[in-house]
């Protein structure tokens, strides 16, 4: 498993380890001190030579999210200090400073056209899997765009949550186990309305917003990002020439998109972008103004007025289905 000289201080050293860890975090462990090993493999040939200058080598060898960087660098961190306890004269790292290096993709108003549109006009191949899916699926990624909602707590929205009447949703249980009221715009809780009336389910207090088949369960958030993601290939919608540990565009940038319109609208309005986080803060659920802050990480370039994306969607749907409660 290792070849190092320190082989059997990390085959003792792991065997602790993995004893008090779960099977992934174990995981994770093994394969920063195979890497580690392999580093020392290649460059010392006996013990005491782990100096300042060769862990700062090493430290500048790892490549990643800044995050990333520093998980590894706490593991063999640990490992040393054992390694120092066994009595090797070892230099101990500093663990590096870490810094937010994502940077959110945010969907250009044509690429938002593009998957509205192809939301929109979903050919459904098993309708016994996904009897619904054309209709909701189209509704849950307005939701997602409009209200900046995460795509776990959309889908779990019940009936007993949903107030057509002031277009108002209440989310119960999400990220962090907080609550919250989302106010809708008018048109998105006109387009909910409808979809209700759709689905025989407007004025029920009991049920899911989106529903399978069986009626017991909500349709499922990877079928949501399954869906998603098979319009974004189809679309080609996608980062070039992306880093290994860059994130591209996916479901979230929904929320992202979100976000960066809000600011956007603020800052057209003449209103600053501090009095407008903490508002925004609240109406996304975050931890605090900090982590909404993060939702900044923008481009400087500042697109057009929010696309009116939603169009005919809901013209001549209610003839077309027939579904009793």
């Amino acid at each position: 498993m290792f070849n190092s000289i320190y082989t059997e201080h990390l085959e003792q050293y792991y065997s602790l380890r993995s004893a008090t860890l779960s099977i992934s975090a174990s995981k994770h462990e093994l394969c920063y001190l195979k890497r580690f090993d392999s580093y020392v493999s290649e460059r010392l040939m006996s013990f005491g030579h782990i100096t300042e200058s060769f862990i700062s080598k090493w430290v500048g060898t790892i490549q990643g999210k800044s995050s990333s960087v520093e998980n590894e660098v706490i593991v063999i961190r640990q490992f040393l200090q054992y390694l120092k306890l066994s009595g090797e004269r070892v230099a101990i790292p500093a663990v590096p400073k870490v810094h937010d290096d994502y940077v959110p993709y945010i969907f250009s108003d044509a690429e938002l056209n593009c998957i509205f549109t192809a939301a929109d006009n979903i050919v459904i191949k098993d309708y016994k899997a996904d009897p619904f899916i054309e209709i909701e699926f189209p509704v849950i990624l307005r939701l997602l765009y409009s209200c900046g909602l995460r795509i776990g707590e959309t889908v779990r929205i019940s009936m007993s949550d949903v107030n057509l009447e002031y277009g108002v949703l209440r989310l119960v249980n999400t990220k962090g186990d907080k609550h919250r009221f989302v106010p809708m715009s008018s048109g998105m809780a006109d387009i909910l309305v409808r979809y209700c009336m759709a689905m025989g389910i407007q004025g029920a207090n009991i049920g899911w917003l989106f529903p399978t088949s069986n009626k017991e369960e909500h349709i499922s958030a990877k079928a949501v990002k399954r869906r998603f993601e098979s319009i974004l290939k189809k679309n080609d919608i996608r980062i070039r020439n992306r880093r290994k540990h860059e994130r591209g565009p996916c479901l979230h940038c929904m929320r992202h998109v979100f976000a960066f319109k809000s600011f956007a609208q603020a800052e057209h309005e003449g209103r600053h972008l501090d009095d407008a986080i903490p508002f925004l803060s609240i109406y996304l659920g975050h931890e605090g103004i900090n982590e909404t802050a993060k939702y900044l990480k923008f481009s400087n370039e500042l697109y057009p007025e929010s696309v009116d994306s939603f169009g005919e969607f809901m013209s001549g749907l209610l003839p077309e289905v027939d579904y009793e409660t």
